[in-house]
């Protein structure tokens, strides 16, 4: 997949493309539906399935006290982008040069003068350009001008409004399942493999702490079933916990922690996607470590055997 960014040579030079515009923040089953749409019509039309996207999120320079946590990194998005078969990503700076842009501009700069839109594919609620002023009606009428179709794509018939910000409200409130089932693959954490306090090896049950990359959507307090991939591409069984360890700590420091099952060597330094499969539990206290150590090890054997069922290649974007 070809990625495109500001000040590339080739930015200019794309072309002729299908392309949908926005976000895309966790490539959920409604993006999914969107990103097949193109894919179909850049076979039809002979052009290049293309992905318009904005980084940082536009909300963050807008609005930076309102804006919402990110469902994954940039790189996730990408990889996502990829395992999904669309052939070309223009990533956009967002910033505010970007943000003062008007919608005719920007369908001239980028949706013509950039990538040579053949048609563009969008949701009926599309907006885009200074103060979204821009809309479908105003994308037709201009494509009409300029030579390029429009496909809006409404989502009728779900179970549930598939949205980057269900996802979010899912996983706030402990509801991961339709957190999962809006994904339409389990929610996954990407990080950085960092030092701790130990206090799980003084336990027996070793973690690794994750940091985070700034504005990540975490799920809820509690502890999880999961799956962990460590390179190359090797998944384990993974019990993780989401907390502030009150049993150790009164106002205790949010950490993701995750211990390995069967995994001996130490992890220092290496990034890990965390995949989040069933919450177990709340955070609790416990009224003596032993009390704890018992409680732990039934997470861990919960989390082995759930692992059981886990298939990487039952979802595109895990591989």
């Amino acid at each position: 997949m070809l990625v495109v960014r500001d000040g590339d040579a080739s930015a200019s030079e794309q072309g002729p493309a299908v392309l949908a515009i926005g976000v895309f923040d966790g490539l959920h089953l409604g993006h999914q539906m969107v990103i097949a749409k193109v894919r179909a019509l850049a076979e039809q039309l002979n052009a290049t399935s293309t992905v318009v996207t904005f980084d940082p999120h536009p909300a963050w320079v807008l609005a930076p006290d309102r804006a919402p946590s990110l469902l994954g990194t940039l790189d996730q998005r990408l990889e996502g982008l990829d395992a999904l078969g669309v052939e070309q990503v223009r990533v956009l700076r967002f910033d505010e040069g970007l943000a003062s842009e008007d919608a005719l501009s920007f369908i001239d700069r980028v949706v013509v003068g950039q990538l040579h839109a053949v048609e563009v594919v969008v949701g009926r609620d599309f907006r885009f350009g200074h103060d979204r002023t821009g809309d479908v009606k105003l994308l037709e009428r201009e494509g009409r001008r300029r030579g390029f179709g429009v496909f809006a794509s409404p989502i009728h018939g779900t179970p549930t409004r598939w949205s980057s910000t269900v996802v979010r409200r899912a996983l706030a409130d402990g509801e991961l399942e339709l957190a999962n089932a809006t994904l339409g693959r389990p929610f996954t954490l990407r990080g950085t493999v960092v030092h701790g306090d130990a206090r799980g090896g003084d336990l027996g049950f070793p973690t690794a702490n994750l940091e985070l990359a700034p504005r990540q959507q975490l799920p809820s307090t509690g502890i999880y079933a999961g799956a962990v991939r460590t390179a190359p591409a090797t998944w384990w069984p993974a019990a993780i916990s989401v907390g502030t360890r009150p049993q150790f700590y009164e106002n205790g420091q949010l950490l993701v922690e995750v211990h390995v099952a069967g995994l001996d060597h130490d992890l220092y330094g290496q990034v890990l996607d965390v995949c989040f499969l069933e919450r177990l539990r709340g955070e609790a206290t416990y009224a003596g470590v032993e009390e704890l150590i018992a409680q732990i090890e039934l997470d861990v054997a919960q989390t082995v055997a759930l692992f059981k069922g886990f298939s990487p290649n039952a979802s595109a974007l895990l591989e």
